[in-house]
């Protein structure tokens, strides 16, 4: 089984520019402790310097910010980066002397210090810019800075696209195939590309290969084939936009942005992208560890008694779909008897007094401790410790046909917790209704999605998640 790819161009692109913001702050601190080792040949270093130093590292921030030398494109450039960190770098010294000189605190630093700091700290800020741009260039040559974009459309529209877009692949881009918005397909080829498959083909390629932006070339006039191919595509991972003919549609609309300097209307964005997908998963890799940490003794508990009171294995495994539509196999702690819980995808949802549920199997439905072991599949990032809960293949296949956004819970990973959960949607459902009132839990979740809502929703379960009356 083929894993997608989780990390996309565009993602790269923003973590190379915070890891540089990052590394500026990390030179001025930096280079202010070797300048002060160098002058004194000691690192205890009094308040008054550390206090210049912190606010010299705010004031670097604040300029280059603003002074957009952040720009991803420019990066590669050295000699405009050194050239524009030079002049920055000299006006926060400026600020700073003009700080010192009115708050009389001037004669409180060494002159040879200061000298030393600013000298090594543009020292610094251009070695970091030279290996940047040098492993930017690697990166470059090697495609995996690339922004991929799969094109759905056909006829001249869809060639002026792709001939604009291969014109601007110096930017970047490149293209990853076109496909046809229609099952009768389209032109075998477009402007030298494949262009056979149909919208099911690019959601199934999308399973094995990096799409970043998926750029719909249709005319604008037939509305609801539009809005029936966007409403195909609102559950893949990956951003999806329309090139403008005429901009007169009632759909969706999240702003205007751009593929290869051509204006796109946007349409449906992946949730999670650059620094919120970064912190999301240094939040599941940090807590899932700590938590397997602290419930070691409880699993080793658990496991002992599955295997004491019933026979078969410790582990229940099963296939479900998870982010991007992807499969995986969840773990979760055996609660029914041996042969009573295949990975038959059409095994039926636990009811009230089930009888294939053994009697340690039934404390740890009631207690939710059969999730425990799904903490390993959040570590292999395979899921979330928060998100919308994995369901059966079959009931998948079930619900995606009966409610039009249920494949869009899969635009982020699933979790072992969620929103619905916490909110009381857990266990059986016996009705649609109540399925289409999960779905809609979990998509608030994705569309308003934070660290302090994971936490929230984290606090919750401590108190309402684990214990509950549909748990059985």
């Amino acid at each position: 089984m083929v894993a997608i790819p989780t990390t996309f161009a565009a993602d790269n692109q923003r973590l190379i520019v915070v890891g540089l913001r990052l590394g500026d702050i990390a030179a001025v601190i930096g280079a202010g402790l070797v300048a002060y080792w160098t002058r004194h040949g000691t690192l205890a270093i009094p308040d008054i310097y550390w206090s210049a130093m912190g606010l010299a590292m705010l004031l670097t921030a604040i300029y280059m910010h603003f002074a957009n030398t952040y720009s991803y494109g420019n990066i590669a450039a050295f000699s405009l980066q050194f050239g524009k960190v030079t002049v920055l770098w000299g006006a926060v010294f400026v600020t700073l002397m003009v700080l010192a000189y009115f708050a009389r605190i001037s004669d409180s630093y060494s002159r040879v210090w200061v000298i030393t700091w600013f000298t090594f700290t543009l020292i610094a800020f251009g070695v970091l810019r030279i290996a940047v741009a040098f492993q930017v260039e690697r990166w470059i040559r090697r495609g995996e800075l690339d922004i991929n974009i799969a094109v759905v459309g056909s006829g001249e529209f869809a060639a002026r696209l792709v001939r604009n877009i291969e014109t601007g692949r110096g930017n970047g881009y490149r293209i990853v195939g076109i496909y046809s918005d229609s099952a009768a397909g389209g032109q075998a080829a477009i402007e030298g590309h494949p262009a056979g498959g149909t919208v099911d083909d690019l959601m199934r390629a999308m399973r094995t290969s990096r799409v970043d932006e998926i750029v719909l070339a249709l005319p604008g006039h037939d509305t609801a084939q539009i809005r029936a191919i966007t409403d195909r595509l609102r559950s893949v991972a990956a951003n999806v936009k329309l090139c403008p003919e005429e901009i007169s549609l009632e759909l969706p609309n999240l702003g205007y942005g751009e593929v290869a300097g051509i204006p796109m209307l946007k349409l449906s964005e992946r949730p999670l992208s650059g620094w919120r997908l970064f912190a999301k998963a240094i939040e599941d890799r940090t807590i899932s560890a700590l938590l397997l940490v602290a419930f070691a003794p409880v699993m080793l508990l658990v496991a002992a008694a599955i295997k004491l009171t019933s026979r078969g294995p410790v582990f229940f495994r099963q296939t479900r779909y998870g982010f991007n539509n992807n499969e995986f196999v969840v773990l979760k702690f055996r609660t029914m008897k041996e042969g009573e819980s295949p990975s038959d995808p059409a095994v039926a949802q636990a009811q009230r007094d089930d009888p294939r549920v053994t009697a340690v199997g039934r404390m740890l439905r009631r207690t939710s401790l059969d999730e425990l072991p799904q903490l390993f599949n959040v570590l292999r990032g395979e899921m979330s410790l928060v998100g919308p809960r994995p369901h059966a293949v079959a009931h998948n296949v079930e619900y995606s046909a009966a409610i039009n956004e249920y494949l869009s819970r899969h635009r982020v990973k699933p979790g072992i917790t969620g929103w619905a959960q916490v909110n009381g949607f857990r266990g059986e459902t016996r009705t649609l209704d109540l399925m289409r009132q999960r779905v809609q839990y979990d998509l608030y979740y994705i569309e308003h999605w934070s660290v302090l809502f994971d936490l929230r929703i984290l606090l919750m379960t401590l108190f309402v998640g684990f214990v509950h009356r549909n748990a059985y």
